[in-house]
């Protein structure tokens, strides 16, 4: 069993049902995001689905120059303060560099270690420092033994408030695989463990200026991680995935989401 880890109203690990992890992958304005924040919170509140909203102020690790980041940290921070106050909801984003820190943490309930940055020590402990709760992107190109390294510099820094968080291993050029194994071997650590559904089928860098990915898969992928017996359920959702500024092939829609969720909390409850 891994450790319960509360992120304002939202309990994951232990021996709590599973959490959903959810918003656009980026802030296209503050309107879009609200709307998405609000949408998927109506359904996690039908369901009785932790909800933590998810979307980044600013993509730093885009394929290319003209790739959209996002509308930046101050105003970026701005929209997702408000999601935070008007829906009483906790939020996670990812934090790309140790200037961002400072004011990402009176945001932010759960700072996010992008998956390239895994292995930055000093990035990660700076950010273990800030003692909110820290989200570790598992790198594409780690086992997940060695995953412990990571959580042992969070700890170090007096921080036991962490999640693992699963998102595939590369496969050759292009191309992403899900291990499920992974999600066994790093629960052995203590900490509660969410699997990236989207992200996992994400085919990095394959449209040349862009990744693509293969949104077809999220579901089984999802059910299959909820068999598994994962604390939570990481999805990057949209209202029209393909008109989207960014990771829009991987991404799944606000119509899909319901129907994923209510499979999922029927396999997670057999499960647990």
């Amino acid at each position: 069993m891994t450790k319960e880890i509360k992120i304002g109203n939202v309990k994951i690990g232990g021996k709590n049902p599973i959490i959903l992890i959810a918003g656009p992958c980026v802030i296209e304005t503050e309107s879009h995001t609200m709307r998405h924040a609000e949408k998927i919170k109506v359904i996690c509140d039908k369901l009785g689905i932790g909800f933590i909203f998810k979307s980044s102020y600013d993509k730093a690790n885009r394929s290319s120059l003209k790739s959209y980041r996002g509308p930046g940290i101050d105003e970026g921070l701005k929209i997702l303060a408000k999601v935070k106050k008007e829906l009483d909801v906790p939020i996670l984003s990812d934090v790309h560099c140790r200037s961002e820190l400072d004011k990402a943490k009176d945001v932010l309930d759960i700072i996010q270690i992008p998956a390239f940055l895994c292995r930055q020590t000093d990035f990660i402990t700076e950010t273990a420092k800030t003692k909110r709760a820290v989200n570790v992107k598992k790198g594409q190109f780690l086992s997940p033994w060695d995953v412990k390294n990571i959580i042992d510099k969070i700890e170090a820094c007096g921080n036991k408030n962490i999640i693992i968080t699963e998102r595939g291993v590369m496969f050759g050029y292009n191309n992403l695989i899900s291990d499920f194994r992974s999600l066994e071997i790093m629960r052995e650590y203590g900490y509660p463990i969410v699997y990236d559904a989207t992200h996992s089928v994400q085919l990095p860098g394959s449209q040349g200026c862009a990744s693509g990915g293969e949104r077809k898969f999220v579901a089984g992928l999802s059910r299959a991680a909820a068999a598994v017996g994962c604390d939570g359920l990481f999805l990057e959702v949209h209202k029209n995935p393909d008109k989207a500024p960014c990771d829009g092939p991987n991404m799944i829609t606000l119509e899909m989401l319901e129907k994923l969720l209510e499979e999922v909390k029927k396999i997670d409850a057999i499960v647990k």
